[in-house]
């Protein structure tokens, strides 16, 4: 890992965080993860596992630091570990398609099925579901949604960034593809 790519997944990582504490929640003051794009993002910028696994870590650490979801820590960090090196698995078997924008934000509404799923999967496992709520009640409330904002987020996002690192000359697999 060389340091420049430590400081972009950093950032990358950093400024989920903030787009989390930043935005609203809704319905029983759940949030989408935008750490999850962000860590998305980071896994199709650098796709190798040293890199996958301290990005799901440091993701699923913070995530689990800043969750409003009772009982939210450990779930937060299984299922970004989960879900990173799942997404990582896929990034490598699509590695032709992958960095085109429309199949990534396709892989990004999959992982983020998977992250939802793996996360309450583990919250009802460890420390039960908040209130009694049914696994199909949360899911359809709450990753549905997360889906949807997490795509566009990223349609959003990742343009920009693959922009910005082809012009500044940054080596990852993006400027290699």
């Amino acid at each position: 890992m060389n340091t420049k790519n430590l400081v972009l997944m950093a950032l990358l990582v950093g400024v989920g965080a903030a787009l989390y504490l930043i935005i609203p929640g809704y319905g029983e003051g759940m949030k989408p993860d935008f750490m999850l794009t962000m860590m998305f993002i980071g896994i199709l910028l650098f796709p190798t596992f040293k890199e996958t696994f301290l990005l799901a870590i440091a993701t699923g650490l913070l995530s689990g630091l800043f969750s409003t979801f009772p009982g939210g820590f450990v779930p937060n960090i299984i299922d970004k570990l989960v879900t990173g090196i799942v997404f990582f698995v896929i990034v490598l078997a699509l590695r032709q398609v992958a960095q085109k924008t429309a199949v990534s934000a396709v892989l990004v509404g999959l992982g983020t099925i998977l992250s939802g799923s793996t996360f309450l999967s583990m919250a009802l496992l460890l420390v039960g579901l908040p209130g009694g709520a049914a696994f199909s009640a949360l899911f359809i409330a709450v990753v549905l949604p997360a889906v949807v904002l997490n795509a566009v987020a990223f349609i959003i996002i990742y343009p920009i960034i693959t922009g910005l690192l082809k012009r500044s000359k940054f080596t990852t697999a993006v400027s290699q593809a």
